[in-house]
């Protein structure tokens, strides 16, 4: 049986999403804008562009990084 949730690390923190999700559906569950976020993937700065095609996979490591407006 396949199981339904992968793990990842997020910011140095263990996660688990569900599996075939992409970066852009973590930041949906995270409630973050992905206007508002940096995204490093792998080691890798990855484009904003590339969030809603690159599926998430066992073991992914991210860091997140969520700009913050105001004065």
């Amino acid at each position: 049986m396949t199981e339904t949730t992968i793990p990842l690390v997020v910011n140095g923190k263990d996660h688990r999403i569900t599996r075939g999700a992409t970066v852009r559906g973590l930041l949906d569950e995270l409630d973050l804008v992905p206007g508002m976020v940096v995204v490093e993937y792998n080691r890798e700065i990855l484009p904003r562009k590339e969030y809603d095609q690159v599926e998430l996979q066992p073991g992914d490591r991210l860091e997140l990084v969520h700009f913050v407006g105001g004065g």
